[in-house]
C-alpha cells in the first residue's frame, strides 16, 4: 500500500501496542518500529486482556493484534479495545491460512481497520524489507491522517464548489489535508457529463477499511444488471475469503477473479492478493486476466491497472467507485475513465477510515460526486444504474 506520510517532527510521535503471544514476533515489530523516529512503541503485550488493561490505563494511536492467543484472542479482544478507546486504530497480523483469513474477516467486521499476512518464517521476518515498508506506511498512513483531522476542520471549511445538482443535499463540506498545498475547495465535474445512459461495467477500489465500506455499498445494489470488479488491497487468501463474505453479506453472487474468466452481469469480480486483475476482450466476451506485473503504487492487486484495462474494454461506458483507503492509488486511472468519459464517485471524509484514496481522486478533479458512504448506493441507483 502507498501513502504519503503527513506526519512530521512537529507532530507527538505514533503511539503503538504490539499484542502477541510470540517472543519472536513482538520482538520483529519493536525492532521495526523502534527504527523509526516518528513511532513509539508504547506498549507490548502477550494475549487480549493485558492490552485491554493497558489501554484502559495509556490511551494510543494503532494497535497491531494477533488473532490466535491464550488468554484473551485477538476477535474477542476487539470490541473490549474499541470500548476503551473506540478512536483506536486496531490491525489485524494474522498467518495466510484459511482459518486466520476467515477469523480476520470477522475481525474487521467488529471494527478492526486493516489485515497484515505475518510472515510466515523467521528467515521471512528479517529478510523482506517490503514487509517494514508495507507497515511503517501503513502505521503514518492512518495514524497520521486520523492525528490531522482536527487542525484540517480548523483550517479548511469552505463548502464545495460545484453545481448543486452534484451532490446530495446532506453531503459533508470536504476538505483537503492530504496536501497542503492543494486548493482548499474541490471543484466536481458537473453531473451530466460523462456517459449516457447505464453503463456497462461497475469498477470498485478499496484498501484501509474497504471490507465493511463494500459490505455496505454492495448491499444496496441487489439487482444489478451489469458485472462488478473490485480491487481491495488484500494478501493473497483473504481476497478468496472476502469474496465469500460478499456473497452471504450482500446477497450478490462473488467470486475470487482468475484468468481467462467471463464478466457475467451482477456478479462482483474481486481481484486475487498478490495479482493484479486486468479487463480484455476475447472475441466479443470481456474477460479477466490475471497479471504478476510488478507492484503499482506500493499495491498488488493495485486500482490503477483495473481501470486502464476496463477503459480499453470499455470505452465510456464506466462508472468508478472509490471507497476508503490509504495512498492515492486509482487516481490515475479514475483520470483514464473520466478522459474516456466515464464518471467517478468518491466516498467522502468523514465516513472513510483514511480519506487517502477517495480525496486523491476528488482534489484531483476527477469526481462527479463525493458522497458520504451511505449515499453512494442510492445514488447509484438512481442517477446511473437506473435501477428501482
Amino acid at each position: 500500500m502507498s501513502i504519503e506520510s503527513t506526519h512530521s517532527s512537529v507532530h507527538s510521535p505514533i503511539k503503538v501496542m504490539l499484542v502477541d503471544d510470540s517472543a519472536v514476533i513482538r520482538g520483529f515489530l519493536a525492532k521495526i518500529l523502534g527504527s523509526c523516529e516518528d513511532i513509539k512503541v508504547q506498549n507490548i503485550a502477550t494475549n487480549g486482556l493485558e492490552a485491554v488493561n493497558m489501554l484502559n490505563k495509556q490511551k494510543c494511536d494503532i494497535i497491531i493484534l494477533d488473532v490466535e492467543m491464550p488468554v484473551m484472542d485477538g476477535l474477542t479482544a476487539i470490541p473490549k479495545l474499541l470500548q476503551a478507546q473506540p478512536d483506536v486504530k486496531i490491525f489485524m497480523f494474522s498467518t495466510l491460512t484459511t482459518q486466520n483469513a476467515e477469523t480476520t474477516m470477522r475481525a474487521l467486521a467488529l471494527g478492526a481497520v486493516e489485515c497484515l499476512a505475518k510472515p510466515t518464517s523467521t528467515q521471512d521476518l528479517y529478510a523482506k524489507n517490503d514487509f517494514k515498508d508495507m507497515l511503517v506506511n501503513m502505521i503514518r498512513g492512518v495514524a497520521g491522517g486520523h492525528k490531522q483531522t482536527a487542525s484540517a476542520q480548523r483550517e479548511t471549511s469552505k463548502p464545495l464548489s460545484s453545481p448543486k445538482s452534484s451532490l446530495q443535499s446532506g453531503s459533508e463540506p470536504v476538505k483537503s489535508r492530504l496536501h497542503p498545498h492543494a486548493p482548499k475547495t474541490i471543484t466536481l465535474r458537473p453531473a451530466h457529463e460523462g456517459f449516457a445512459g447505464k453503463p456497462d461495467l461497475l469498477a470498485i477500489g478499496s484498501s484501509t477499511g474497504g471490507p465493511n465500506a463494500l459490505f455496505k455499498l454492495l448491499g444496496t445494489l441487489r439487482g444489478i444488471d451489469i458485472p462488478i470488479v473490485v480491487t481491495q488491497h488484500m494478501p493473497p487468501t483473504f481476497t478468496r475469503i472476502l469474496a465469500e463474505h460478499i456473497k452471504m453479506q450482500t446477497g450478490l453472487a462473488a467470486v475470487e477473479a482468475e484468468d481467462g474468466m467471463p464478466l457475467v452481469a451482477g456478479r462482483v469480480h474481486v481481484a486475487p492478493g498478490g495479482f493484479h486483475m486486468l479487463i480484455e476482450r476475447k472475441g466479443a466476451t470481456p474477460v479477466i486476466k490475471i497479471d504478476n506485473g510488478p507492484m503499482e503504487n506500493f499495491c498488488k492487486p493495485a486500482v490503477d491497472p483495473m481501470l486502464r484495462s476496463a477503459v480499453k474494454v470499455f470505452g465510456n461506458k464506466i462508472m468508478t467507485v472509490i471507497l476508503t483507503g490509504m495512498g492515492s492509488d486509482g487516481m490515475l486511472g479514475s483520470r483514464d475513465i473520466v478522459n474516456a468519459g466515464g464518471r467517478v464517485v468518491a466516498q467522502d471524509e468523514k465516513t472513510s477510515v483514511v480519506w487517502g484514496m477517495p480525496g486523491a481522486v476528488a482534489l484531483d478533479g476527477s469526481c462527479c460526486a463525493v458522497l458520504p458512504l451511505d449515499e453512494i448506493g442510492p445514488w447509484l441507483r438512481k442517477s446511473s444504474l437506473r435501477l428501482p
